[in-house]
């Protein structure tokens, strides 16, 4: 299987601007099955050694931050006692900062250490870089989405498929687990918001980076115009390699959008090499940061990513989804250019067994490389934007609905109420 992709290097905004560009550069991504190993990617210009395809090590993935989920810290424990490692600057130097009420920010580089926990402890905020220009206007990236909970008997085909072919890497969930959590998908009304990027910052990254950072004030702005009452926090994960300047870094929940957007606005794409990035170690930091419980509380995870887990971190991957579901957070992947198979197994995977639903790009944007379609027979097209929107309105109303017809930019197949009927007599439902 070949993939081919223009990756772009995120230009990343200063915060008064609010906008964000990236540079396009050639990738190809080769394989011959849905395996990271044999899915390489090769020749990026933008910061991410794709050329030399470099791969990781048993050993130098055993560095990464344990994926066991973990209870969220307790408040006012300090960055010593967690171990948490204050954010690297350019230099490699880690600063402390001061003042109460300072940002909550962690990072974990990489070196051999357990894994370590947020904690409401004050450090060095992320530096911002110079404004450039932006080359991804606001709302241009366009995505369906799907719901294997809906659809499940084709989901267990398309995992089983995938498991005669697979033989590494796969996770450790058995059909009964995914009937299960089918069991429990229900939509429900909720009050309260919070909700965690989970992002791959890797070099080929910078289009979807791009978006987030010109659009995140856009998309708070309509949710709490929806739901003013919500009380809506934000916190973001960022990840990359082992091996680059960081695994992990993490910003918990805050409830000033502003602030948010700063730390969001400091991300750049780079690094990077292999196929394979580290979400084992972001969804595991995810699990432990500050959500609200309780049944009043819609718990959301958008997950944007473009490569899969390493095979030796297979099992740290399951324990981080299963730490996810057991704690209520809804995980909605959104695949980017260049996935293969073998990831959109993971991601759906994530969606289908914590109550999410997959999100995937599409071409229709222009922006990027080429993006996988997906393994679903019908869906819609809208932007990014509007689909990201729609997943929150259905969690905060607990009413499932399609987008509006002037939302819809093109169809996958035929939906007509929702769902289409295939040659083979079956029914599927888009929502």
């Amino acid at each position: 299987m070949s993939f081919t992709r223009f990756s772009g290097v995120a230009g990343i905004s200063g915060l008064l601007l609010g906008l964000a560009g990236c540079s396009s550069s050639s990738e190809d991504r080769t394989g011959q099955g849905p395996e990271g190993t044999a899915g390489v990617k090769h020749g990026i210009g933008d910061g991410e050694d794709r050329g030399s395809g470099r791969t990781a090590s048993p050993g130098a993935s055993a560095s990464y931050a344990s994926a066991a989920p973990a209870s969220a810290p307790a408040a006012g424990a300090s960055a010593d006692a967690s171990g948490l490692t204050p954010v690297m600057t350019a230099s490699g130097s880690g600063a402390s900062g001061s003042g109460a009420g300072a940002p909550i920010v962690g990072s974990d580089t990489g070196a051999a250490a357990p894994a370590p926990t947020p904690a409401p402890s004050d450090v060095a905020l992320l530096p911002l870089p110079e404004p450039r220009p932006t080359q991804v206007p606001p709302g241009t990236l366009t995505a369906g989405a799907w719901d294997d909970n809906r659809n499940l008997e084709r989901f267990l085909g398309f995992r089983d498929a995938l498991h005669r072919q697979q033989t590494s890497g796969l996770l450790d969930f058995s059909s009964a687990a995914h009937e299960a959590a089918q069991l429990q998908a229900e939509a429900a009304p909720h009050s309260q918001l919070d909700v965690s990027l989970v992002v791959d910052t890797t070099g080929s990254m910078g289009d979807e980076l791009s978006f987030l950072q010109t659009e995140f004030l856009a998309l708070s702005s309509t949710i709490e115009a929806s739901y003013p009452n919500a009380e809506q926090r934000w916190s973001l994960v960022v990840y990359k390699d082992n091996g680059d300047e960081y695994v992990t870094r993490w910003f918990d929940f805050r409830d000033d959008l502003q602030d948010f957007r700063t730390h969001l606005a400091a991300q750049s794409a780079g690094g990077g090499g292999d196929f394979p990035e580290a979400p084992d170690a972001a969804l595991a930091i995810m699990n432990q940061l500050a959500w609200r419980t309780g049944d009043a509380t819609a718990r959301l995870a958008f997950w944007l990513a473009d490569a899969p887990h390493h095979d030796e971190r297979a099992a740290s991957m399951t324990a981080a989804i299963a730490g996810a579901q057991a704690a209520g957070i809804h995980i909605y992947p959104v695949a980017s250019s260049g996935i293969n198979d073998f990831t959109e197994l993971a991601m759906r995977s994530a969606a289908q067994l914590t109550g999410g639903r997959y999100v995937f790009l599409t071409d229709d944007s222009g922006v990027g490389g080429a993006h996988k379609e997906p393994s679903i027979p019908c869906y819609f097209v809208t932007t990014l934007s509007d689909a990201i929107v729609r997943m929150v309105d259905i969690e905060m109303s607990g009413v499932y609905h399609e987008p509006g017809a002037a939302q819809v930019l093109r169809t996958g197949g035929n939906p007509q109420d929702g769902a289409c009927a295939l040659d083979s007599g079956q029914t599927v439902f888009v929502f």
